[in-house]
């Protein structure tokens, strides 16, 4: 799935939220990071969108995906910052 995101919001250090410009439906994604006990940060993500038309027909396989698409990002990610401090 290709999307153009505009970012509408930005904390540096606490939340970025971004929205479709194009895509199959719109949606909001935001990413939210929070200081952790013992130096570490929690990162949530969330996204957001109402389906329509051929859209919400195709809504589970594609929450799957996006589901599937985040995690792929989020392990690599992890990878990239885990390896800072190798």
């Amino acid at each position: 799935m290709r999307y153009t995101y505009e970012f509408v919001e930005l904390v540096p250090g606490e939340r970025l939220v971004m929205r479709t410009k194009r895509g199959p439906f719109p949606m909001e994604t935001t990413y939210a990071w929070r200081a952790e006990p013992g130096g570490s940060t929690r990162m949530t993500l969330r996204n957001r969108g109402e389906p329509a038309g051929f859209s919400k027909a195709m809504a589970p396989i594609m929450k799957l995906a996006m589901r599937r698409a985040n995690r792929k990002d989020l392990a690599h990610l992890r990878g990239l910052l885990e390896s800072q401090h190798d």
